[in-house]
């Protein structure tokens, strides 16, 4: 029995094992053994092949780059990378085909783009206005069966395997989704009989076989419903308003600017802008940094020596209670703040 036969077999038995108190020990065994036939699923065969690229409306929109695209589905097929300008930043769109249902299995070339998504910052789920959450549902099933996990954070638990001592079960919170028989069953189901697990937060047996797979992906996702000029504004006002989602019409270049927003968003992008001492500052050539940086960053984005004979900083924006504020290396930058690095 090949592995695509396993988990068929595994996904139809958990299917038909009703979800209680009774059989909650052999459904937890069950995931275990479908995330590893999936995790072997996933491992790159030997044979190297060549590989193709992949094409659509929304790269066409929003980057110079041309690439095929029509009202029909699938006319995506080779990836052409495109390039969007925005703000001082250069963000890397990849355009990759439709998935299709057994995607994850190999249907449609579908490995071969979920290990594109896989790798990277954001990813933009395309969705038809006019087919209300279907393919939405399946995109996000087909991605969640490779360890893909849409906007979701990692697990808190704190997992390491030893070498001697059994296993070591503990929690900080109250637990009413495993217990520690559960975690034993699901551990030894990985061969795993010496391992300290401490969950500190309530997760589930789901959860938990995703912490010790360890080849889990967690990436913020956007669902942009495309065609909103085929539906009536009700429709739209109501897609509109589910979280981490955006309406548009490529067709009509609606709701654009509002997209390019949200792209800046959440990659958690800020520019930071330089200033000599004496000289205006320099808003035509930003450094593009995450949120959340701090000024030792910026001397590193600046230079690699810079930070050696750093004295201090001074910063305008909206970072500083006045301005310009006198920092240290671990003042946090927001978006368009101005920094002047003093040396000694």
């Amino acid at each position: 029995m090949g592995i695509l036969d396993k988990i068929s077999e595994i996904e139809k038995e958990i299917a038909r094992t009703q979800k209680n108190k009774a059989t909650e020990y052999h459904l937890g065994v069950l995931k275990a053994k479908l995330a590893k036939y999936r995790a072997q699923l996933l491992e790159p065969s030997k044979k190297s092949e060549k590989g193709e690229g992949f094409d659509s409306t929304l790269l066409s929109t929003l980057t110079a780059t041309q690439s095929e695209a029509a009202s029909y589905e699938f006319t995506t097929l080779t990836c052409i990378p495109g390039v969007i300008e925005y703000k001082g930043a250069s963000i890397q769109l990849l355009d990759l085909p439709g998935i299709i249902e057994g995607a994850a299995q190999g249907k449609g070339r579908g490995r071969q783009v979920i290990a594109v998504a896989r790798t990277a910052d954001l990813v933009l789920m395309m969705l038809d206005a006019t087919k209300q959450t279907v393919q939405m549902n399946l995109l996000q099933k087909e991605l969640e069966s490779v360890g893909i996990r849409l906007n979701k954070q990692k697990p808190n638990i704190y997992f390491k395997v030893k070498k001697g001592g059994g296993i070591a079960f503990n929690s900080t919170c109250p637990l009413t989704k495993v217990d520690e028989k559960l975690v034993q069953m699901i551990l030894h189901e990985y061969k795993i009989f010496n391992a300290e697990v401490l969950f500190r937060e309530d997760c589930t047996a789901d959860e938990l076989i995703d912490v010790i797979s360890a080849n889990r992906v967690y990436l913020p996702c956007l669902y942009v419903y495309n065609k909103i000029d085929q539906i009536s504004i009700e429709e739209v006002d109501r897609i509109a308003r589910q979280p981490n989602s955006v309406v548009l019409s490529c067709n009509m270049k609606l709701n654009l600017d509002f997209l390019l927003d949200e792209l800046w968003f959440y990659l958690a992008l800020i520019r930071v802008y330089t200033k000599k001492p004496g000289q205006p500052p320099d808003f035509d050539d930003g450094l593009i940094l995450r949120r959340g940086v701090t000024v030792e960053h910026v001397c590193h984005a600046i230079h690699r020596t810079l930070v050696s004979c750093f004295k201090y900083a001074l910063v305008w924006g909206t970072s500083t209670k006045y301005s310009p504020q006198r920092v240290g290396l671990q003042h946090v930058m927001q978006d368009e703040d101005v920094i002047q690095v003093i040396k000694k």
